[in-house]
């Protein structure tokens, strides 16, 4: 029998986080009394050399990705469990939404006033920057070609940063890491403002590899549903509620979302990555 001394952690989620997963991987690192090394992934999930090679245990993953990359590499990652947030609009569940956002002196006033305008996105393979803005105007009938122009910023926080700057004009941003930038930069509220929400989506989970074994994953799972005071007060922090056990079947919503807007003329414009550097 092999004994377990270390796990292998990565995010692949926005960096302003980084902070919470760091005090989950500590905690299961009590819980399991084994060293959890964690790193911010550098690369999308679906490019990650060290994911194919299934030489990841853990990984804090978005929704899309997860289940794009379940497509490609069946019975790998198993769920284990989702943040859910205390702000009342999340309604006690693990689900976030994306808030389109301007420059809070703007003259846009509602979504329509978008039309012909830049809109930066982090990259095209994340649900709340692209797949679900893209799906929504599809569903709302805009017209192709919507925005004048699309820009790839690379994260969420530089697409917050350009709106800032006037670089672009709008940007879809995950709520959660929204709130928690706006927690960290409180001077943000006076120069952004939503106007439009788009969602709910499941909550991007904590996965963990298959081949740990049921008894291991389950024995993280329990424990991340029962977290300890010091692990509480940090998920306080996030302003986070709880934990919550989440299915691969959960997300599966989000390929059928990423299916119809793939199969729909795009209402972007390509623009160049970077472009406003």
């Amino acid at each position: 029998m092999t004994i377990l001394t270390s796990l292998r952690a990565v995010s692949y989620l926005a960096p302003n986080w980084f902070g919470l997963y760091q005090a989950i991987a500590a905690y299961l690192g009590r819980v399991l009394q084994v060293e959890i090394q964690l790193h911010q992934g550098e690369c999308d999930p679906l490019q990650d050399p060290l994911l194919f090679q299934d030489k990841i245990d853990l990984a804090f993953i978005c929704g899309l990705p997860l289940i794009r990359y379940n497509q490609v590499v069946l019975d790998q990652l198993q769920t284990l469990v989702a943040p859910v947030m205390q702000a009342s609009r999340y309604d006690n569940c693990p689900i976030y939404y994306a808030d389109i956002i301007v420059k809070a002196n703007s003259n846009i006033k509602k979504f329509a006033d978008l039309s012909g305008k830049t809109f930066c996105y982090n990259d095209s393979g994340s649900n709340s920057g692209y797949n679900l803005p893209h799906h929504w105007l599809s569903q709302e009938k805009y017209p192709q070609n919507f925005f004048g122009k699309t820009i790839e910023s690379g994260s969420h926080q530089r697409s917050i940063c350009w709106i800032v700057e006037e670089l672009a004009d709008c940007a879809a941003i995950d709520s959660v890491v929204l709130e928690q930038e706006l927690r960290d930069v409180p001077e943000l509220s006076q120069h952004l403002r939503v106007v439009q929400v788009i969602g709910p989506s499941p909550m991007p989970p904590l996965v963990g590899a298959q081949r740990l074994g049921i008894p291991l994953i389950q024995q993280m799972q329990l424990a991340l549903l029962q977290p300890d005071a010091e692990l509480q007060g940090v998920m306080k922090k996030f302003g986070v509620r709880r934990f919550a056990a989440v299915k691969l079947e959960h997300y599966r919503v989000l390929e059928q979302i990423y299916k119809k807007a793939s199969e729909k003329p795009t209402v972007f414009k390509d623009g160049m990555r970077d472009a406003a550097t």
